[in-house]
């Protein structure tokens, strides 16, 4: 009688622990449940976001965009970038797809397989937004993706169009582009609207190697071609990523280049600081906000978490930079006092969601 007493003890005092443990977990969040949200956006949601593309600062504002607003929704977000190394890229996914990720955010994956490295992820029942990523195989997509863009139809149109004001007569271009991304493959799409309509005459197209140096390896490459045209035989430089323009920015100003304007595709804050630069010939750039393509694609991605409906793409609205507009001040952070709507959207903004961000500001 007396073993038994003591064992009723024992079992009394582990289920006293059980529910002092259970109330601290839910105290701390563990097991909460917050009212009015869906279930599947509660309690330990983790998302992976990976860019294979070079730590430029456009890739930092995306990522940071994505980060910041998934912990304001209470998710754990764990950031990736691969600098355009394809092999490892696939590798990275393949890995983080066994994982115990709710969502990979994926950006950047080439065209070529993409297809097939996130279907094992769709399979297993996680989550994926696609940025400046084709995956298609036979013209299907994968059930449940979406694939987010910048417009880029409009971005070339209003970078192209700002080269074609220069002059009555067909502008003579240095064309920095290269195939196989997506972005850039659309954007030449509309490049030959503009050179068939006899607006642009391409003189020369020049595109990296080196994808670890990029302005490195395009400010060399520009500066041989430099060399080929004297003053007054180019009328302009059109870099359809700025990462290329940033490299003929350097080559332009080496080689005292006055005479060639630069138009280019994409913005950050060392753009905007060249662009401010005296004499800078970089007179305009067509972009949409890299933080606000992050913050879209995880909307996107805690709708699917939460079993709403999601389109199968999605365009960003591009806007046009101009160096005349540009202040002393103005950076990244304050363009919207510029550029009216920029950085700014309402689209997948659910009510749930800011009972989320109210939550955890707490």
């Amino acid at each position: 009688m007396k073993r038994f007493g003591v064992s009723l003890i024992v079992l009394v005092g582990i289920l006293v622990l059980a529910a002092c443990s259970n109330d601290s977990a839910t105290k701390s969040g563990t097991n909460e449940i917050i009212e009015g949200v869906p279930e599947g956006v509660q309690n330990g949601v983790k998302i992976a976001v990976l860019r294979n593309l070079a730590s430029d600062d456009h890739t930092k504002q995306f990522l940071d965009g994505a980060r910041k607003e998934g912990e304001s929704l209470g998710f754990k977000v764990d950031t990736n970038i691969v600098e355009n190394n394809d092999a490892k890229f696939q590798e990275l996914v393949s890995q983080i797809t066994q994982q115990d990720y709710d969502g990979i955010i994926i950006s950047h994956g080439k065209e070529d397989y993409s297809y097939d490295m996130i279907k094992p992820a769709v399979d297993k029942g996680i989550k994926v937004t696609l940025f400046d990523t084709v995956a298609k195989k036979s013209g299907q997509s994968l059930d449940g993706v979406t694939a987010t863009f910048q417009d880029d139809y409009e971005l070339a149109r209003l970078s192209l169009q700002e080269i074609a004001d220069l002059s009555n007569e067909p502008v003579k271009v240095i064309k920095l582009w290269f195939g196989g991304l997506s972005p850039l493959d659309r954007r030449q799409e509309i490049y030959k609207e503009f050179e068939d309509k006899g607006e642009i005459v391409t003189l020369e197209t020049i595109g990296p190697t080196n994808f670890q140096d990029i302005q490195g390896d395009i400010a060399a490459k520009v500066n041989a071609v430099l060399a080929k045209y004297p003053e007054g035989t180019v009328d302009a430089i059109w870099g359809s990523w700025d990462e290329l323009a940033k490299g003929a920015y350097k080559s332009l100003v080496d080689n005292k280049r006055t005479d060639i304007n630069l138009i280019s595709i994409d913005v950050s804050n060392q753009d905007i600081n060249l662009m401010k630069e005296d004499n800078s010939q970089w007179i305009s750039t067509a972009a949409v906000d890299p933080a606000l393509i992050g913050r879209m694609n995880m909307r996107l991605m805690a709708k699917k978490l939460a079993g709403e409906e999601t389109p199968e793409e999605y365009d960003l609205t591009a806007k046009l930079i101009k160096q005349s507009d540009l202040k002393d001040n103005t950076t990244m952070l304050n363009l919207n006092e510029i550029i009216d709507g920029w950085g700014v959207s309402t689209d997948f903004d659910e009510e749930w969601m800011k009972t989320l961000r109210e939550h955890y500001s707490k």
